[in-house]
Order: structure tokens, then sequence, then C-alpha cells
């Protein structure tokens, strides 16, 4: 945005971490304007002295779009690159059998109640019903997870990592579609930011590129989509749980006589409150125990579908004849149609895959899924089939009929950890889900425990805990059925599947440039197969459909707010921005006293600065000698590496003190340091920007005293005013420097040197004495302490405004912001450390 620009003097800096573990940084942003831009006489109204500082400033030249600073901070990207995650056969293998116990639980678990809820819609007449109803779950488990998850919407992840948000950063990062207006261009140089086309680009795709940019209405309908997707994986989050519980504690009715249904909902509602109660714990403290369990479990469905299909009806495997699909469906019309919403539970789960990437490699889900969780999960439906050719009249109860007698308890066993598990990774990714909407600014700030030091994915977030908790015994608690229950799950699950494919065929078209034939038979072929389960499910709205319709709702209400009231906040500030005219008419001492000290002031501006500084002026009789602004910004991609994570500019001239912080993560990124922690690193940052500043100040006056050969001296001028002319009678005639190894111009460089700065002419061995001056004056204001300057901001709607926005902004968004999580708190710092002002944006 041209009217978003501000002049800030920048400069590149490039670092490397040292051996000592600290991690320098990298600024990569040379777009503002200079301080030669300003006009001479004002400049030096300002500094008040013509000596070293003014001098300094003048001969200094903007530097060159692209430089050798350029150049290194692409190699500096290069050398990170992009972690792959291809490892070698049996690490691969080994990695697979850890999938199991994270990405499959859910799927492994559907066998419990698939063939329960499909033929309480279709009562079993003939041997048709039971080879159709099998046929339609053989082929909705190869065409939905394994031909579209396994093989096509694996590869669409952003740099590792997978799930609804990840495909929306990939396409913000290729397309600015991002409906928060801080894009840097310094951000591309990020290791993780930059994608691989694996064609040249075509036409097709920069004509969507440039639609999505152009349309407002078409980014905000994206986000839209994606906050639906995510609405509905929470969603999963309560109702997994429910289901998976239920249907494994509901084996105990016939097993033991006296056990109803009240008894079922009471044990289901006991052993969910013990499963959310261990969350604050970690997964990482019984996550061993989650691959092994679920491979017992997958082994026991595999061999008792086995056994069912040699002792029963082994003509089940007629099956695989498609045509049974069609005799189904011909036999019972909408009876068959309606039967859909329970087959189409076999397929819960399958968004995991793509979900829980980021802990695995493509190639360990893939080999999971084909040798073990694919063969394991037709097996038991054979079997179940099988069982039912003889037994009919068993439907209701197939999974624990099906399992011979000896069995029962060993399998009772295993399944309800079975359950607990598929639970705990839905729970997880509801976690995960809503730390990346918090992170791209589109749910509300909740407080974040981190539970595992190695792990950064392993989080608990408590108010999501308790909500999803009460939220599952009161589903239990009203449905008191499985059977109602999966008419609520389906609708969840084809949701989320819908949205994935939605995105992937965008970034078919957009990112991959996919032939047009291929990007279109993706949505024509996966999108038809869901659509019909959708229609499906949709005729159950009545049964208990609408509640993950109501879930989504009002998590696409609370989300959507948040995002859109954010938004108007930040564009308020962008607005309300200060002039850098008065900072200058302010002078150094910024109109108020400077005392000994580090404020470190809080906004969201990446450029400009803040009116929020004014109201900290206007209020206190002093202000700190040392101000930066620090901005914590959120990247749409995965992980940016420590020694890219800051990126730091200087406000005003230098007897200003003044300084941009720009701290980026990505929305995978754990802030685990505290204020001390961060506090220290900021500074180490601050004085590595200043020691490159110098010396970049350094090597670029040598370049332009260089430049000219032909004459015994070189000409500086600073750059144009903005809206002015150039200022020709401010041109300096400066000598060439002195070249050691040339007695030519060690003459005129000695009668020079006299008028030149010594940190242009240092001596051997010596420091820029403006350096060390600044370093010793951040020294000095860091023993002072750091003092924390926030500002406590309330977003009114005008009074002129629609009244759907008044009540949007002044109430629901209000709402929000006095309820979530503040900034005192997600900073962690003392409440004595924090100076705060309150300001009111009219939006």
């Amino acid at each position: 945005m041209e009217t978003d620009r501000i002049e800030e003097s920048s400069v590149r800096l490039l670092g490397s971490s040292n051996s000592g573990g600290s991690s320098g940084s990298r600024w990569v942003d040379g777009s503002e304007v200079y301080w030669e831009a300003l006009p001479w006489s004002k400049r030096n109204e300002n500094e008040g002295t013509e000596g070293y500082g003014s001098v300094r400033r003048r001969l200094v030249k903007k530097p060159k779009r692209l430089d050798s600073f350029d150049v290194e901070a692409m190699e500096i990207a290069g050398s990170h690159g992009h972690h792959s995650k291809d490892l070698p056969l049996w690490p691969t293998i080994a990695m697979a059998f850890q999938t199991l116990g994270v990405v499959y639980g859910d799927m492994g678990t559907s066998p419990l109640y698939v063939f329960a809820d499909v033929f309480s819609k279709v009562p079993i007449e003939s041997e048709i019903d039971v080879l159709g109803a099998l046929s339609l779950v053989m082929y909705t488990i190869a065409v939905i997870p394994l031909a579209k998850y396994v093989f096509i919407v694996l590869k669409a992840n952003d740099n590792g990592e997978g799930g609804t948000f990840a495909l929306y950063s990939l396409i913000c990062r290729y397309a600015n579609v991002n409906l928060l207006p801080n894009r840097q261009q310094a951000d591309e140089h990020i290791s993780s930011y930059k994608l691989k086309l694996p064609t040249p680009e075509l036409e097709r795709a920069l004509s969507i590129k440039e639609t999505l940019e152009r349309r407002s209405s078409l980014k905000t309908l994206l986000l839209l989509l994606v906050l639906l997707g995510t609405s509905m994986i929470i969603g999963d989050g309560i109702l997994t749980p429910a289901i998976s519980v239920m249907s494994a504690i509901s084996g105990l009715q016939d097993e033991i006589s006296g056990i109803g249904t009240n008894a079922v909902v009471i044990i289901s509602i006991v052993v969910l409150i013990v499963l959310f109660s261990i969350q604050r714990f970690g997964t990482s403290k019984v996550a061993f125990l989650f691959a092994p369990a679920l491979a017992l479990w997958f082994f026991s469905l595999g061999s008792i579908g086995l056994y069912n299909i040699l002792k029963y009806d082994i003509t089940v495997l007629r099956a695989f004849n498609p045509a049974y699909i069609y005799y189904f469906f011909k036999r019972n019309t909408s009876r068959a149609w309606s039967a859909l919403g329970g087959c189409v539970l076999c397929i819960t789960g399958a968004e995991a895959m793509f979900a829980d990437l980021g802990h695995f490699s493509v190639r360990a889900i893939q080999i999971a899924f084909t040798c073990v969780v694919f063969p394991c999960l037709l097996l038991a439906y054979m079997g179940q089939a099988a069982y039912l050719m003889k037994y009919p009249s068993s439907y209701s109860t197939i999974f624990y009929a099906s399992v011979p007698g000896s069995l029962f308890w060993p399998v009772f066993v295993i399944a309800t950890l079975a359950a607990m598990i598929a639970s705990q990774a839905m729970i997880s990714a509801t976690f995960s889900c809503v730390k990346q909407s918090m992170a791209l600014g589109c749910f509300p700030r909740l407080k974040i425990i981190h539970t595992s030091k190695k792990q950064m994915g392993q989080i608990y977030i408590p108010v999501m805990n308790y909500f999803l908790m009460m939220m599952c015994i009161v589903v239990v608690s009203v449905f008191r059925s499985t059977t109602d229950i999966a008419n609520a799950y389906g609708i969840a699950e084809v949701g989320v599947m819908m949205v994935s494919t939605t995105l992937v065929t965008l970034v078919m078209l957009l990112i991959w440039q996919t032939n047009l034939f291929l990007a279109c038979c993706f949505p024509l072929v996966f999108g038809s197969v869901e659509l019909v389960y959708m229609s499906s499910v949709l005729s159950k709205i009545v049964e208990g459909g609408w509640l993950p319709l109501a879930f989504s709702a009002v998590f696409l209400s609370v989300m959507y707010t948040w995002n859109y009231g954010s938004v108007l906040k930040y564009q308020s500030e962008v607005r309300e921005k200060i002039s850098l005219d008065l900072m200058l008419d302010l002078g150094s001492n910024l109109g108020t006293a400077r005392v000994p000290g580090i404020g470190l002031l809080y906004n969201e501006l990446v450029q400009g600065i803040p009116s929020l500084f004014a109201q900290f002026l206007l209020s206190l009789p002093a202000i700190h000698s040392t101000i930066v602004f620090v901005c914590i910004k959120y990247v749409p991609i995965p992980v940016v590496p420590q020694e890219e994570r800051f990126l730091f500019r200087r406000i005003c001239p230098k007897d200003y003190h003044m300084f941009r912080c720009v701290a980026r993560y990505g929305y995978k990124d754990v802030r685990k340091e505290d204020h001390h922690a961060f506090e220290q690193l900021l500074i180490e940052s601050l004085e590595k920007f200043l020691r490159r500043e110098a010396q970049e100040t350094a090597l670029e006056l040598e370049s332009n005293i260089t430049e000219d050969t032909d004459t015994p001296s070189v000409r500086f001028r600073g750059s144009d005013p903005p809206g002015g002319n150039g200022a020709e009678d401010d041109e300096l005639s400066i000598p060439l420097m002195r070249n050691q190894n040339s007695e030519e111009t060690s003459a005129p460089s000695a009668s020079a040197s006299a008028s030149l700065p010594s940190s242009y002419m240092p001596s051997e061995g010596e420091d820029d004495p403006g350096l060390e001056y600044e370093l010793s004056a951040l020294r000095e204001a860091m023993e002072s302490g750091c003092t924390y300057l926030l500002g406590h901001a309330d977003v009114r709607a005008k009074k002129n405004s629609f009244f759907l926005k008044k009540l949007t902004i002044n109430y629901f968004y209000a709402f929000l912001r006095n309820n979530c999580r503040g900034g005192t708190a997600n900073m962690r710092v003392p409440h004595t450390n924090i100076i705060q002002v309150g300001m009111t944006y009219m939006v």
C-alpha cells in the first residue's frame, strides 16, 4: 500500500549463529526513504550541531535495490532449505509404525459402529443388502482415503505441514489474499517462505492470482471457506470422543446382564472425564502406549475378520465387484441413499492423515495406510459381513457379536483403549487448529500450555479442553445412542473433506499449475462422491445432524468476528499513525525528558509510528532514552528459523535512539521464552544491527568514493526530498579515501582527513567512536531495565455505521476482546514493568 509508506532508515543486516548458541538476525528490507531525503536546513535544526552525525548522514548514499547483501541473504536462505523428511527405509518404517497411534486411531475404531448404523436404515432381507453395503464401504475407503488423500492431497503440504490452514498459508504466500494488510517484502526472504513451482508460470495461473488479489469478495469467501473447515474440525473434536467411547462401552450391554442404556451413558461420561482430565499432563506422557496399542488393535481387526470370513461365508469376496453397489441401490432406492450417512463413517479421521502430516513424513503415512490400515480394515468389514450373512439380526451389535466369546474381554479392553486414543488424536488436532487460527488472527487469544520441550506441536489449551469435555458430556447425555451421534458426525466429516477438495483444487490451478483437464477431474471425481454423501447426511438434520451445523455456525461467527474486528483495528492504526515530520519537529528529546532505560512499545504496525506513542508522550512526564517499537507478527509459514526471526530498522536520526523490531513467527512456532530471554535476545540482535549498520555505512562511503577514479574527488548528494527537487547546492566534494598500497592517493586523503569524522577514517585496531557511543548508551539503558509500553485499545463503530456493523463491533467483538487473554498475560511480564494507556479507535 503506497499510502502506508513511511520515512524510515533501513539497513540490511545478515547475521549467523555463533558457537554459543545465540543467533544473529537478518534485515532484508530497503524500501524506505532515507534521512538524506530531508531538507538539510531542517535536519541541521533538529540535530543542533554540524558535527559527526550530520556529516555522516549527508554522506550516506541510499543503497541500490539489489546489492551484495541481497545475494548473501539468498545464500543463507538456501542453506536452510526445506528440511527434508525423506529418511532411509528402516527409519521410515519405524515412523510409519508411530503413525498408527496418532493418525489412524479415528479411522481404526470405525468398525465399531459403521454396519450398525448402515443396517439401521436398510433392513437385511437378502445377501444383496450385505454384499452391496460391504462393497460400498470398501470402495469408499479406496476412493477417499487411499486415492484422494494418500496419493494426491498429501503432496499439497506446506513445507511438511498439513491441514486446512496449511493450504490457506500456501495460497497466501503465492497470492496476496490475506485480509490483514501487514505483508512485507522482507518476509519473502525467509527460508521456508519460498515456493518451488514444478512447471513454468502459466497464463491461467497468473490470471487466477490476479483475480483473487483484485476482488476483495473472493478473499473473504476464501477465508470463510477456511474458517468453515476449521469450525468443522473443532466439531469433530466434540463428536469423536463421544461416539468412539460410547461405541466401545456399549459392548457391555450384551456381555453383562443388567447393563442398560443409562449405565452405558454413565460409564461413558466417566471415561470422558478421565480422558479430558489427563490432557493437562500432555500426550508425551502416554505417547509410548499409543502405537503398540493401535498396532495390536489393527492386528485384532484383521485376525478376527479373517477368522469370520473363513468360518461363516467366504463368498463375501464377491463384494469386490462394484456391480453390487448398483444392485444395492436398485433394490433399496431411497433407503440405500439414507444408508450412505452410516457408510461415510468408515472414513472418519481420513482428514487426520493430512492434518497430522507435520509430525511425520508423506512416505511414512503412505506406507502405514497401504500396508497395515487398509488391508486390516477391509478384513474387518468383510468378516462382519460374513457373520451377518449367517446372523442378520445381530447388526446392532455386530462388532462384539462377531468376536469369538473367549476373546471378548481382551478385545473390549483394547477397543476401549483404541477409542480413547482416537479421541486423543482429535482433541490434539483441535488444539492445533485453534493455535493456528490464533496465530493467523482468526481466533481470540487463549492460554496455551506447551506440554513437551521437544515436540512443539504438543500443546494444551485449558479453556478449549473444558469446553470440549462439557460438550461431549452433553452430546452423550442427550443423544444416548451411537446411531443418533453418527447422524451428526457425518456432516462434520464430509464438510471438512469438501473444504479440502476445494482448496487443493485451487492449489493445483494456482501453484502446481496442473493440466486443466487433470485439475478439473480432481473436484469432479472426488467432489461428486463427497456431494452425494453430503446430500445423504444433510437429510439427517432433524435426527441430530443439526448439532455439527450449530457448532460450526458458532465457531465460524466467533472466528470471522475476531478477524473482521482485528482488520478494522489494524486499518485504524495505519490511518492514524504519526507523521515523521512531527517527530522531527519535536527534536531528539521528543518534547519531554529522556531518562535512562529501554521502552518496548508493543504495536501491530510493521511500518510507521503508532498513534499510541503520542498518547505516551502526552501522558508521561518523561520517556525512556531508547525506544523500540516491537511488532509480534505471524507470517503464513510453519516455522521461522531463529536467525531470521528479527527485522530491525532505525527510526529518526541517530540521536533519537528509536528503533523498530518486527519479531516474526510461523503458525507452528512456539513462543516459549520468558520476558527476560526475549529482552536479552532482542538487545543482542539490536547490537548486531548497530555494528552491521556502521560497517555497511563505511563500505557504502568507500565504494562511493572509489567510483570516480578520473578525478581526485567524489561528490555526494542527499536524495531528493519527497515531493521536492534535488538540492544541488548541498553537494560535497570529498577527496578519495587513503589507500595504504598507493602513495598517489595518500597525500590528498591526508589533506582531507581532518575534515572527515574519525568514524570514517578509523585508525588500525580502533572502533568507530560513534558506534561505541551508541552501544554504550544502549548498555546503560539496558542496565536501567526494560519497561513494556502497552495500549488498551477500545474499538467502536462510527455513529453513521450500519446497524449490523455496530452490533458486531460494539458488542460481539468487544465481548471477545474483554474476555480473551490479554497482552500482559501472553508476555508473562511483571506488572511493575508495564505502563498502559487507553485508546479508542473509531472504525
